[in-house]
């Protein structure tokens, strides 16, 4: 999984990539220190996997992983090529997902671009950028399929639709914003729109707001993802740059002390799971234990193909059995067999998150 965190310049973007990643990418209080886009790859977080490790004395432990990358701050103009803008759009054509961090703090220290914090014009500027990027993509596609009508009728339809996501655009919505139908949206989504991709806004506050997550910004941040269906979580970058110091139990005992539940990163994984509608299902034994992401609703096949596509092809069942089932017998099968908490599943079981799964398969 590919995440892009993007944001003007200034609003915390490399300093938040930094403390999740860990990867020391520059951060500095002036536009454009990023030019090519830093990439962190971070551990999924999962409980499950360190009480599994513990319970089958298992060699390895193998997490789950997303992949960060942290885009170059983008200005008003980058869609013709302000600031490289044009090469930044380039970069965000190429993830699942964008993370926009949204600056919701004052300080006189750290210059705004724009010289004032409001954080649904910053959330504007950089979603007008991706729109007048897309609209470039669809007129080529307009002029494309009207050509291609004259030899073929059937693709009045498509050229219908092009003509309505363009003209939805052009009213400074992104193509997320609109209601479709899911043939329709199957067909957006192949046009790979930079203002379709799904995003979660993260607000960015002051060490002061990050316990209460409350402040006249953030509400003007989530009333605004609530016309997109975004998610919205709140961050404070100082605080986890802090925390990426720390060892797990200094941290937990930190965001203790301050109040606050649980880290961004913590929220960022949970909110991007959420948004791209993945589960985890778990496999366990003593030479390993591992957590591997599936899209939600996946069958057993397809789940076994993520180990394997031999799996896959020569898959016969799946035994299985819920996470919470197999702690409760202490980790171990037989007496989970006994209680006919194992089940046998075949090619049309929709696998569940959490399902700590065993495949039979000929080869």
């Amino acid at each position: 999984m590919k995440l892009g965190i993007v944001g003007l310049p200034n609003v915390g973007k490399s300093t938040l990539f930094n403390a999740i990643t860990k990867a020391g990418a520059e951060a500095a209080n002036y536009p454009f220190c990023t030019i090519e886009p830093n990439v962190g790859v971070v551990t999924v977080p999962d409980e499950r996997l360190k009480v599994l490790h513990e319970m089958y004395n298992s060699k390895k432990t193998i997490y789950t992983t997303i992949d960060f990358y942290d885009i170059a701050g983008l200005v008003k103009g980058a869609s013709k090529g302000e600031g490289l803008g044009n090469k930044f759009l380039g970069h965000i054509r190429e993830v699942a997902a964008i993370v926009h961090v949204v600056r919701c703090f004052e300080d006189p220290n750290v210059v705004h671009v724009d010289g004032k914090i409001d954080p649904v014009s910053d959330i504007e500027t950089i979603n007008m950028e991706l729109i007048l990027s897309d609209m470039e993509v669809l007129e080529r596609r307009i002029q494309k399929t009207t050509k291609n009508l004259k030899g073929d009728k059937s693709l009045q339809k498509e050229l219908d639709l092009l003509k309505k996501i363009n003209d939805f655009l052009g009213e400074g919505k992104s193509a997320r914003a609109m209601d479709l139908t899911d043939d329709e949206a199957e067909f957006v989504k192949s046009l790979d729109l930079l203002s379709y991709k799904p995003i979660i806004y993260a607000a960015n506050v002051s060490e002061d707001d990050a316990a209460s997550e409350d402040n006249e910004f953030i509400a003007k941040v989530r009333e605004f993802a609530a016309t997109e269906d975004a998610e919205v979580i709140v961050v404070c970058a100082k605080i986890e740059s802090e925390l990426a110091e720390m060892e797990d139990d200094e941290r937990a005992m930190f965001l203790e002390e301050l109040g606050i539940a649980e880290s961004g990163l913590d929220k960022l994984v949970k909110a991007s799971y959420h948004l791209l509608d993945l589960i985890s299902f778990l496999t366990a034994g003593e030479p390993e234990v591992r957590a591997w992401t599936i899209k939600r609703g996946t069958k057993a096949p397809g789940a076994a193909g993520k180990i394997h596509t031999d799996f896959e092809r020569g898959f016969i069942r799946a035994e299985t059995i819920a996470y919470d089932k197999l702690i409760e017998c202490g980790g171990n099968l037989a007496t989970a067999k006994e209680k006919g908490l194992i089940r046998s599943e075949g090619k049309e079981y929709v696998v569940k998150d959490g399902d700590v799964m065993h495949f039979l398969f000929n080869v």
